[in-house]
């Protein structure tokens, strides 16, 4: 009786083990995935910033001449 319960313990630790790593994996992974995401679109908007920036200066430079 006590070899089976080893056993299934055995079969619980290793199971579990795989399984959380199984799920660490997968919620790192989409933490990652999201804040590249938020990283491009944060990239996005300071690059129209720029461009909007640049606008507005030759603007300026071609009403002061």
């Amino acid at each position: 009786m006590a070899l089976g319960s080893r056993k299934w313990g055995y079969v619980r630790i290793i199971s579990g083990t795989i399984l959380g790593g199984v799920l660490g994996f997968y919620v790192m992974h989409r933490m990652e995935l999201s804040y590249k995401e938020k990283m491009n679109e944060r990239l996005k908007k300071y690059e129209e910033e720029l461009v909007r920036k640049e606008e507005l200066k030759k603007l300026d430079e071609s009403l002061s001449e």
